[in-house]
This record gives C-alpha cells, structure tokens and sequence, in this order.
C-alpha cells in the first residue's frame, strides 16, 4: 500500500505587491508556524521516500524545513516548478508517473490544487485546508499509476491553529 502526505506551504508574505506571485516568500506567521509544523510532521514519522515540491519561494522554504526536520537527502528531494499553478488533475498526472519504488510521497504545494486533490483522492471534504496544513492519506494502491478517485483514506489533517500558543 502507499502513502501521500500533502502538505501546503506556510504563510506567505504580500508585503511587495510588486513582487511576482512565484517569487513571494514567507510572511513572520509563516516563518513563526514552519518549525513546529516540520516538528509535528516528524513526531507522525511521516517520513517520506520522495519530496516533491513546488518551486515557488514559500514552497521551498516549507520543504527545506520539512527537509531538515526530517533529515532527508539531496537524492530524495525533487523540485518541479510546473507544480506552483497545477490543478488536482496534473498533481494526480506527476503523481502517476511517480516510481513504485517510493511507498510514501509527500508533495508540498499550493491550494487549490492540494485541496481538490486531498478530496479527489478520499471523497473527504475538508473544511478547510489552510497554510501549513499537513494531509496523510493511506492509498488503496500498489501502484503509483492506480491513483483514481476515492482510492485513499484521511489518516492525519493537522494545521497550526490546532495548537494554540499558550
């Protein structure tokens, strides 16, 4: 059976509205919530085999911390650009394609692709799916290329404003 974790980026910065949409980077609550999200991810030991991220700055300072957290090598991490704007159906597509040899994925991204993809894959609908939020789904699945609709079930949905600060 395999393993998908979703995960969207922490929250990002509008500070620079000239600043191109790919290029913003994480705003203070974003940078405040990255640390004890990449902790809580590794406390689950939702260790995956292969990150897949987006390359979009905020995405990529959400997976360099998951990265760290999680001890995860260079040959482990995969940066895929086309990922910033993808819908469920082209997430679902690079998910496919995925080698058999990888039982735990974890795809960090942006909404509302992981949203609609996270629905598409457990016909749960969540209600919500904020920054920082972390998706596990159990697959049904032997195989990458199975991927279809209601093949998953929701395992774990964790978000920072599940844990006040005190």
């Amino acid at each position: 059976m395999k393993q998908l974790t979703l995960i969207r980026h922490a929250k990002s910065s509008w500070d620079d509205p000239a600043l191109e949409d790919f290029a913003r980077p994480l705003n203070k609550r974003g940078k405040r919530d990255l640390p004890a999200m990449a902790r809580r991810v590794r406390e689950f030991d939702l260790v995956p085999e292969r990150l897949l991220t987006s390359g979009a700055v905020r995405a990529l300072s959400t997976a360099e911390a998951l990265i760290d957290a999680l001890e995860l090598s260079a040959e482990q991490i995969l940066v895929q650009p086309e990922l910033y704007a993808a819908g469920y159906q082209a997430l679902l597509q690079q998910l496919r394609q995925q080698s058999d040899q990888w039982h735990h994925l974890m795809l960090v991204g942006h909404n509302p692709g992981l949203e609609d993809l996270g629905y598409h894959l457990t016909h749960e609908r969540l209600p919500k799916f904020p920054t920082a939020a972390v998706l596990h789904i159990h697959l049904g699945i032997t195989r990458w290329c199975e991927l279809e609709a209601s093949c998953g079930a929701v395992e774990l949905f964790d978000y920072p404003k599940l844990h006040p600060k005190p």
